[in-house]
């Protein structure tokens, strides 16, 4: 083999004396390029280089035709831009030569000629945040910018945002860029670009210019976008920008859309001029559904309806008194009236032999957990196999007597109070059952009874307060179970309405120094629902007073933590409110402080989607602490409660509470799975359903009890096969342990109650607005949760009748003019969102046809399949009027 030449290594590559390549001609690579274009693009080229020329000749007559003809070439080009058009294309090497003409020619009008088409060359050819697009524009003509493209109008829009920004800082006037934003929008608006329209106004925050520009052809979509944006706007922008929506939703006689801004801004002023700017009574009617719905008490006056007849109508529809003849008539129509039992659901023979052998296991416990299952299960219906069978003389007298002796002491407080349950909303037939219990010697019996009277009377106002006559004689009883069913009926029969006489009745409650524990916490709650997100000074007074009065010893105990969430409820929503609260709970006894802390900064941001404060949360959770401390509970729920807004937020939050679950201390993880319940409730998510599953058999037996109640809150009113299928093998799995089974028990009750026609979610009108009494009864149940041992599996179980206040129909009901039911064709599917989608998107998915009455499951939209009416309410949810068409044909 020869050797490497000049090499000895011969692993070195050879070093030869590197040649130089003679330089290539540019005006030869300009020809090759040449080469490469089309006669069409080469005469076109060859033609602009002459304009270019042209533009810098002396006679001003060839300046103007060169300008005109450059202009005309590039305006018919930028109509589309699917990549950049060839004129700009072209023009590219001679922006630096036609900028620095510019700058020597004199001012004329050819000069603003040049200056328009150097703003829309700029478009492609300035340098990174020069903003010479903008700076040519300012100093060009005053022409139409739309002729330009669309392109360069939304480039000019972001270099406005920026040059905006920038003056702001240097606080130099505006008014020449707020000439061009006034001609940008007016360009969006026509051209179907309303988001773009609404960002540059928010970007230079002048929101109002919007009103002259909407007309009935776009007013629509441009609110849909407002009210999507807000929700992703730091405050308080975000109510600024909802405040906008409401007045076009108002200009364009959009009442409905309207009436839900303004409860979402909870602004009560604004709920009274849709009423006196809306003549229509049946529109009337259909509002009052609405704020029926929501939860809130509005009492109409002369201004708002002078007719008092009419006045009668409408109030006793805010009232909620059809609820549960609606709700009933839904149930007949899906045909499932008849009553079912506690075994229904246990489905004890599908288990292979395990099940029946617990019966020997603490009885009265189980009795006690029948009595639940049977109350969420039979909710509303009226009827049941347990509580209302009449005493029959060949059954041998079959009575709920019997029933409630089969519970002990407090088990027959909640076995009494279950009646009012079971005939939920039906207030006569209610109160009438009840009344029997008044009058025997049990006191246990006596406090079922009173509790019971809240539970009938919850989300129902009367004119004549039959709860406050009932009730208001045994809040000063001595027997303190007596006591504490009456004051915590009157928090479920009065929640939300700022009833004043409650206060009254409750408040000197508070700084009773004789009253026990219990009693004053469940005051505060009482408190804190029926003032819920009120703010009332007075209320927050006195539970401050009466946490301040507690010795160390007493804020040690579990029941001690509902003091400050009675305070927290006062707050519900309210954000930047709560800070005086706030810093007035930095005294308190550092045993219950940072607890407070925790639980006012997450109700005062529930629902607000807030990132800050869910960072902050996370922060308080990333601690490891000492045992004893108890805050880190109410901070993992606060991040639910704070994320639950919206579904971005949601999601993330489901994804950090499953980061805290492997990192987190040991009373981290027992909240998280209730966080988790709260995310998802009603609303059965698979990836939460089996973290559930999977916790649900954790070494902690409370993690495990926290993990089997959100299995039944997720899956509430859902009746949903495969929760139904977990509980039934966990309740094989815990049939030795009592108090695992007993949660088992309560969470196959709520999956399966109102057999499937309930939910608890506190969102409605297509998850826009949030109830606020619902969140509170679902907050007060997660927080009593917390301790399971001490409270719901001691003698407070009756504290999962709070979740009441969250228990409404999950149904679509329409009804006739005379507000008689009226069943319809209507198309049922998955709601998709159609935010500044082009056209006219559909706005649901995967629909089936049904008549109505029609359940509808979180997440699913409705919409009419017929032309013959018109719904009253864009948003079919509910009770939802329905108007003849009078342009209906029986060929169309």
């Amino acid at each position: 083999m020869a050797p490497p030449p000049n090499n000895s290594s011969g692993n070195a590559p050879r070093q030869e004396a590197p040649v130089k390549a003679p330089a290539k001609d540019p005006k030869k690579k300009d020809e090759k390029k040449d080469e490469n274009l089309s006669e069409e693009d080469l005469a076109l080229k060859q033609q602009l280089e002459l304009y270019v020329e042209r533009v810098q000749d002396p006679n001003p007559g060839l300046q103007k035709a060169a300008l005109e003809s450059m202009r005309h070439e590039i305006r018919s080009s930028t109509s589309s831009m699917t990549s950049v058009p060839k004129p700009l294309k072209f023009l590219r090497p001679h922006y630096g030569t036609l900028k620095t003409y510019y700058e020597t020619m004199a001012e004329s009008d050819l000069k603003k000629y040049l200056a328009d088409i150097l703003s829309v060359l700029a478009l492609t050819m300035s340098a990174e945040g020069e903003r010479e697009s903008l700076k040519y524009r300012l100093l060009g003509s005053e022409g139409d910018i739309g002729s330009w493209g669309h392109e360069y109008v939304r480039n000019l829009a972001g270099e406005i945002a920026q040059e905006y920004s920038k003056r702001q800082g240097e606080e130099t006037p505006i008014d020449d860029l707020m000439v061009l934003v006034q001609q940008i929008v007016a360009f969006h608006m026509k051209h179907n670009a309303e988001p773009e329209a609404v960002d540059l106004l928010m970007e230079v925050e002048y929101l109002d210019m919007l009103m002259e520009h909407v007309d009935s052809t776009n007013f629509k979509r441009t609110c849909l976008y407002l009210t999507s944006a807000s929700r992703y706007l730091p405050g308080p922008d975000d109510v600024s920008v909802l405040e906008i929506a409401y007045m076009i939703h108002l200009k364009f006689g959009e009442y409905v859309n309207a009436l839900q801004i303004a409860l979402f801004l909870d602004n009560m002023q604004h709920v009274k001029k849709i009423f006196t700017s809306c003549d229509d009574l049946l529109r009337k009617k259909q509002f009052c559904y609405i704020l029926a719905r929501h939860g809130i008490t509005f009492e109409l006056d002369e201004e708002i309806v002078s007719d008092d007849g009419e006045r009668e109508a409408l109030q006793e529809i805010i009232n909620n008194a059809k609820l549960s003849e609606g709700y009933l008539s839904l149930a007949r129509d899906i045909e499932v009236m008849e009553p079912k039992t506690p075994e229904d659901i246990y489905k004890a023979h599908l288990l292979d032999g395990r099940g029946s052998a617990s019966a020997s296991v603490d009885s009265a416990r189980q009795n006690l957990a029948a009595t639940f299952v049977n109350a969420f299960l039979n909710a509303g219906f009226g009827q049941d196999k347990l509580m209302t069978l009449q005493s029959d003389s060949s059954s041998g007298g079959g009575s709920s007597g019997n029933w409630l002796f089969k519970n002990k002491e407090h088990g027959k407080a909640s076995a009494a109070a279950s009646l009012g349950m079971i005939l939920l909303w039906d207030v006569d037939s209610g109160l009438s059952q009840i009344d029997k219990y008044f009058h025997g010697t049990d006191s246990h019996v006596l406090a079922g009874a009173l509790l019971g009277v809240g539970i009938v009377n919850c989300n129902i106002k009367n004119e004549c307060d039959p709860a406050l006559a009932l009730l208001g004689d045994y809040v000063d009883k001595e027997d303190a179970s007596v006591r504490i069913s009456a004051i915590m009926g009157l928090g479920l029969a009065y929640a939300g309405t700022q009833n004043e006489q409650i206060c009254a009745k409750l408040s000197p409650i508070l700084s009773d120094g004789k009253a026990s524990l219990d009693v004053i916490a469940l005051t505060a709650i009482s408190l804190g629902l029926v003032y819920v997100g009120s703010c009332n000074e007075e209320v927050a007074q006195s539970i401050i007073y009466a946490l301040m009065d507690r010795s160390e010893s007493e804020l040690g105990e579990p029941l001690a933590r509902l003091l400050p969430l009675g305070l927290g409820l006062l707050y519900l929503g309210k954000q930047d409110a709560v800070e005086a609260t706030a810093e007035v709970s930095k005294t308190f006894n550092e045993k219950i402080q940072k607890h407070c802390d925790m639980t006012l900064l997450s109700c005062a941001y529930a629902g607000t989607g807030n990132v800050l404060k869910v960072q902050n949360l996370l922060g308080h959770c990333a601690q490891h602490l000492e045992k004893g401390e108890t805050h880190q509970g109410p901070a993992v729920l606060g991040i639910a409660l704070v994320a639950m807004a919206e579904e971005l937020g949601l999601e993330m939050a489901i994804r950090s509470l499953e980061h805290l679950l492997q990192y987190g201390e040991q009373n981290i993880r027992r909240a998280v799975p209730l966080a988790l319940g709260l995310l998802c409730i009603s609303n059965p998510k698979v990836n939460v359903m089996d973290t559930l599953s999977r916790l649900s058999h954790d070494t902690d037996s409370e993690v495990a009890m926290a993990a089997v109640i959100s299995l039944g809150l997720i899956g509430a009113g859902t009746n949903n096969a495969r929760i139904a299928v977990m509980l039934r093998n966990l309740s094989s799995y815990y049939y030795k342990d009592p108090g695992l089974l007993f949660c088992v028990r309560i969470a196959q009750g709520l999956v399966h109650m109102g057999k499937g026609l309930l939910t608890l979610n506190p969102y409605h009108s297509e998850r826009f607005l949030l109830s606020p009494t619902a969140l509170a009864g679902i907050v007060t149940t997660l927080y009593a949760c917390l301790d399971m041992k001490a409270i719901i599996l001691g003698k407070y179980h009756y504290v999962l009748y709070f979740l009441v206040l969250a228990m409404r129909p999950r149904m679509l009901l329409t009804v006739d003019e005379n507000l008689r039911p009226l069943s319809v064709p209507v198309r049922v599917g998955q709601a998709v969102d159609v935010v500044g989608q082009a056209g006219r998107p559909k706005t649901i998915t995967g629909f089936q046809t049904h008549s109505t009455p029609v359940l509808l499951a979180v997440g699913d939209r409705a919409e009419l399949a017929t032309e013959k009416y018109i719904p009253l309410s864009p948003i079919l949810e509910g009770f939802v009027i329905l108007k003849e068409n009078p342009e209906y044909t029986e060929d169309n």
